[in-house]
């Protein structure tokens, strides 16, 4: 994975977008930075009585289409760089989307596997603490992301609850379903993606139940992408990969025994029998569908010559870098843009606000008919900005988000 720093790849992929655009020198510089960013010290007591100071961040991008929205991380190599650009990419999202929502992103440095549930409770506390007078559910509503979860959330809308004295059910999603959250929620970031891919199967004329799949990435996102791929299409996942390595099978990998292996010995690579290969080789298998579904910047130009997938489905932010995007294009494999792409995860989340806002829940059919909707529609728009701009489909997801978040720039008289 190259060190190269992502909120200079957001930026760099806004400044092509701004030269298609053609867009003046004022919006092109409000676009480029957060309208504001929060850094804030965390001090938490440890189960051991010790005091010991955490730092966070929180950024909100640009709120110009409504209230700001972005996923929470817990990361012991976080930083204020990583969360900017999750911002922009979150920002550049819900527009895409057509969401009435900015984009924002939170972040605190930490290693959650090394903490207690009690002092992760502490800190997600302590967090909302010191951030409350800057969200709110017509502000900035938070979710999880990178190892944050549903309990974390509920404690983070709890706290927040209490400080105002009132429930607060909306001012966080991905919460329990008992407690306010969704239906659909924990597999909306990998279904969404998985509607892309079917869609871009059609356009490609890739039969999907015959295709073949490596995912690199077995959190949520990954293990979820890899069941769903042989559940709603049959595919063949022949690598999977995590932290510690990857594991392949030209035949096909039993998905089903893969969780369970990972749930049980926290690594897909002591699934038995399984043959290991690395994290660099698994982007490189030739596959018909490739899911980067981890950390940013693993496709880079050094290995972007060797992917010999026919579709790059991004479900990670940011797994590509500029260069790369360049060779992927050249070389004709289909990239569904991260943006685009891992936009089912904040969908449900405004489906989550909208059902907390008149207290009333959605089925699960009705979540994932809705979802479905909004990416056919949001996919077609930007493979039609493609063909029409003869561009790469990030670019064209670019142009049509950044057009919308301009416009509404416009409306309000910010330029």
């Amino acid at each position: 994975m190259t060190n190269q720093n992502p909120f200079e790849v957001a930026q760099k992929q806004l400044d092509d977008c701004a030269q298609i655009l053609k867009l003046d020198s004022s919006t092109h510089a409000i676009l480029r930075v957060p309208m504001r960013e929060f850094h804030v010290s965390l001090p938490v007591r440890m189960d051991d009585n010790s005091i010991k100071v955490f730092q966070g961040f929180r950024v909100q991008y640009n709120d110009s289409r409504g209230p700001t929205k972005g996923g929470i991380r817990f990361h012991p190599d976080e930083t204020i760089d990583t969360v900017r650009a999750l911002a922009a990419w979150m920002t550049w999202k819900c527009a895409l989307l057509n969401l009435p929502l900015g984009g924002g992103k939170g972040g605190v440095i930490c290693n959650p596997k090394e903490m207690s549930l009690g002092e992760l409770e502490r800190l997600s506390r302590e967090y909302i603490r010191a951030l409350n007078p800057f969200i709110g559910p017509d502000k900035d509503i938070p979710a999880p992301d990178v190892y944050t979860t549903p309990q974390i959330m509920i404690w983070m809308m709890d706290e927040y609850s209490k400080i105002y004295a009132k429930n607060q059910f909306g001012v966080i999603t991905g919460k329990p379903i008992g407690l306010g959250g969704s239906t659909g929620r924990a597999d909306a970031t990998a279904r969404g993606g998985m509607y892309a891919i079917h869609e871009a199967a059609k356009v490609l004329g890739i039969d999907l139940s015959k295709a073949t799949v490596a995912v690199q990435g077995f959190g949520n996102a990954g293990s979820n992408a890899a069941r769903l791929c042989k559940e709603l299409f049959g595919c063949k996942v022949v690598a999977v990969s995590d932290s510690q390595g990857a594991i392949c099978d030209d035949e096909c990998l039993d998905v089903e025994a893969v969780c369970e292996c990972k749930l049980d010995t926290c690594s897909v690579v002591n699934l038995p029998n399984a043959k290991c290969i690395s994290n660099e080789e698994i982007l490189e298998l030739e596959v018909d569908i490739l899911i980067p579904a981890a950390l940013e910047n693993v496709v880079t130009e050094k290995n972007a010559p060797n992917v010999k997938a026919k579709i790059v489905a991004e479900l990670a932010n940011g797994p590509t870098t500029p260069e790369a995007d360049a060779i992927l294009y050249k070389n004709g494999v289909h990239v569904i843009p991260d943006f685009l792409c891992n936009a089912g995860g904040v969908t449900v989340s405004y489906f989550e606000m909208v059902q907390n806002s008149y207290m009333y829940s959605w089925d699960e059919q009705q979540v994932y008919t809705s979802l479905e909707k909004k990416m056919v529609e949001a996919y077609h728009s930007v493979l039609n900005t493609s063909k029409e701009y003869n561009l790469n489909m990030r670019q064209a997801a670019y142009v049509l988000a950044v057009k919308r978040v301009v416009e509404a720039m416009k409306l309000r008289g910010w330029v």
